[in-house]
């Protein structure tokens, strides 16, 4: 992203000089691709189909504009933990105790329930490529085990390498599929014009494409890969902003190649998917019996790797940010991102500790009916979770808090403030829409 502090110069020279600038160079991209396979996820891709389905290629420019918003969102994260050399967590801790209280609640209970989703989502391709192996629930338990060892005995050096490997199986996927389906790039260009469907709830579908794709907690944990990755300090900034720009080219690349398919093969056929990770295993069966075994089987393969990267990601960066929460309550005070470039972090206790209650206890969902309570606690937390990431870099990058040289320009503050503003608005329907009559 373009430097979007509306700053030249360094203006906290009276501190001596700052860390001499790194060149950006292509060589140094990770954490980007790092937070692009982790955002984007199999229900990220069913409500991206579902979205072409039914308005065929009208929405195409809401995912782009939903791609430049989190574009703002993880710059936002990156420059404060480089300019400040502060984890988020120590900065949002400085913003009042609620916070605090905030992110324990959610760290507990939205780490019980999408442990459990993550495993079942990972589970369902691999069901229908191996129908007579097992059932789900040990598709999903045997996902869940694979990823805690994989995260447990790995550091974020081969976590990195990993994930690109799957990130480009799901880039020569969904690529592949955008052409197989040959799309009308006529119709394709027309829907890059902002217009709004004219059908019942169709201003709030389409802000819900714009905040829904790659929009989670990983978002927050961009900041942390960027400190694991070794870029402490505010020379890596040109570097952080190039890898942010790749993160969310591949987000759009992946968004609009399933709009693509959604438009031409669902569209065009009048055909509707199911909701959930379930649309995507219908869709290997509408492609399988339209392009043949060896198409539908290829989709599966990137449905995989679609959820299972989510699955080692959230494993990683929310632990990441899980040891960093339970630290800075413990009172230490250490240059946070020189710890997590150590590696210390992602050995620690605490970050093991959040990495097993990821995997086991969630495993208890998989084999009977959500808690309905827990479920309304955890749609709540998780809607207001975006609105509280985008509010609270508003304020944390104009403050004193940030130096200067790396406070909110214009077009910073009115990203964060715009993507604010969406998700509190998408909070506020989601909130609404849950069923409170039957929760007391």
């Amino acid at each position: 992203m373009a430097d979007t502090t509306g700053n030249t110069q360094h203006l906290g020279a009276k501190d001596g000089p700052g860390p001499q600038p790194r060149r950006s160079s292509w060589r140094y991209i990770g954490p980007g691709i790092v937070v692009a396979a982790t955002g984007v996820g199999a229900g990220d891709l069913v409500a991206t189909l579902i979205a072409g389905s039914n308005f065929g290629y009208t929405l195409l420019w809401a995912a782009v504009v939903g791609c430049l918003v989190k574009i703002s969102l993880a710059e936002a994260c990156g420059r404060w933990h480089l300019s400040t050399g502060r984890t988020l967590f120590d900065g949002w801790a400085s913003l009042g105790s609620w916070t605090t209280w905030f992110f324990a609640v959610y760290a507990v209970i939205w780490g019980f329930v999408y442990g459990a989703a993550a495993m079942s989502s990972s589970a369902l391709p691999l069901q229908a490529l191996f129908p007579s192996v097992m059932d789900l629930e040990y598709w999903g338990i045997a996902c869940g085990l694979v990823g805690l060892v994989f995260v447990w005995f790995n550091k974020y050096a081969v976590f990195e390498k990993v994930m690109t490997v799957l990130v480009g199986v799901m880039f020569v996927v969904t690529v592949y599929l955008a052409f197989r389906v040959t799309p009308n790039l006529g119709d394709a260009f027309a829907g890059l014009l902002p217009v709004v469907p004219d059908e019942k709830d169709s201003i709030l579908n389409t802000l819900g494409l714009i905040g829904g794709v790659g929009g989670t907690i990983t978002l927050a944990a961009y900041g942390y890969w960027v400190n694991a990755k070794g870029w402490t300090n505010s020379g890596w900034m040109k570097v952080m902003r190039l890898d942010n720009r790749v993160a969310y080219l591949t987000t759009g690349v992946f968004v609009v190649a399933m709009l693509f398919v959604g438009a031409e093969l669902l569209h065009s056929a009048n055909i509707a998917l199911s909701g959930g990770d379930q649309g995507l295993v219908q869709l290997g069966d509408i492609l399988d019996d339209r392009y043949g075994t060896t198409t539908g089987t290829l989709f599966l393969v990137g449905f995989f790797a679609a959820s299972f990267t989510s699955l080692i990601g959230v494993w990683h960066g929310v632990s990441l940010m899980f040891a960093d929460f339970l630290a800075r309550r413990r009172g230490e005070r250490q240059a946070r991102a020189d710890e997590l470039a150590s590696g210390r972090r992602e050995r620690s206790w605490t970050f093991r500790a959040y990495l097993l209650w990821l995997t086991f206890p969630p495993m208890i969902l998989l084999f009977q009916d959500e808690p309905f309570r827990l479920i309304i606690i955890y749609g709540v937390l998780g809607a207001a979770f975006m609105p509280f990431l985008a509010l609270t870099l508003l304020w944390l990058l104009n403050s004193s808090r940030t130096p200067r040289e790396w406070r909110n320009g214009h077009l910073s503050n009115g990203m964060l403030a715009a993507a604010g503003l969406l998700f509190l608005v998408l909070a506020v329907k989601q909130i609404w829409d849950q069923p409170w009559s039957e929760f007391f």
